[in-house]
């Protein structure tokens, strides 16, 4: 639990009616310092939004505590508007280390992108995707054809990783998930876990009849040869649960769900 005292909030808001008014309310109430300036900043929207917002102030050693007035919420906490700053006070610091993509596309281009969910492949056309997978520089799947595969973030093994299904796993675990997207080749094959140290490599095999795109969260990369995917070791950062709902519950409860 956190024991710090909170004397300056930020708040930053999606560009969603709710979201503003939310903005408006709090920083009448708790005034809004620059997030440059302030202790913390409150994010108040949705998972996308936090996933913006997480990108932008990587590496800042800035703290994040959201605030759903999206959709979904996962990486939120509760709206509400009483005790604020007490409640931030007591809130569970989680720290968050997302993956770096450096993708090669067919012009020779490369693309360095962090990634706080997942680092996503996808076929661009109606033929299937066919992908050599190396890890630490061994080949361990020489031909892999699928519509898709991905590398998940524990953060991330909630979103698209799990619609796929890929496994929950806590916020802590040393591992990341390796998932297929609809694999028809190896038939048998559904993933792996991996160490998070450990350094993924795709190359795309007859990139010219099977296009695929790579994705970093919500940057793409059309038409790439190789991606390289691994956990960033100079970024990171804080997110702030609340204690009353925190973020390890959220994990066992989601493998609960049905």
């Amino acid at each position: 639990m956190n024991t710090q005292t909170f004397s300056s909030l930020a708040f930053v808001s999606a560009d969603t009616e709710d979201a503003q008014k939310a903005q408006e309310r709090l920083s009448d109430l708790y005034g809004n310092r620059s997030p440059a300036d302030a202790d913390v900043i409150v994010v108040l929207g949705g998972d996308g939004f936090m996933l913006q917002t997480l990108r932008e102030t990587m590496g800042s050693g800035k703290m994040l505590y959201g605030m759903n007035r999206g959709t979904i919420g996962f990486l939120m906490n509760e709206y509400h508007e009483e005790d604020l700053p007490r409640r931030i006070a007591e809130s569970i610091p989680e720290t968050i280390k997302p993956l770096e993509m450096i993708a090669e596309d067919e012009h020779g281009n490369v693309v360095t992108a962090l990634a706080i969910n997942e680092v996503s492949l996808f076929r661009q056309s109606f033929q299937a995707a066919k992908i050599r997978i190396t890890i630490d520089g061994k080949p361990r799947v020489d031909e892999l054809i699928c519509d898709g595969i991905m590398v998940a973030t524990p953060a991330g093994s909630t979103a698209y990783n799990l619609s796929a299904h890929g496994p929950i796993l806590p916020l802590d675990a040393p591992l990341l998930a390796l998932t297929p997207v609809s694999p028809f080749r190896p038939r048998r094959w559904r993933g792996a876990l991996i160490p998070n140290r450990s350094s993924v490599e795709f190359t795309i095999l007859e990139p010219a009849k099977r296009p695929v795109n790579a994705v970093a969260d919500n940057r793409e990369v059309k038409s790439v040869l190789s991606v390289r995917v691994h956990a960033s070791v100079d970024h990171t950062a804080t997110l702030l649960f609340d204690a009353s709902h925190p973020w390890e519950e959220r994990i066992v409860a989601e493998q609960f769900r049905y």
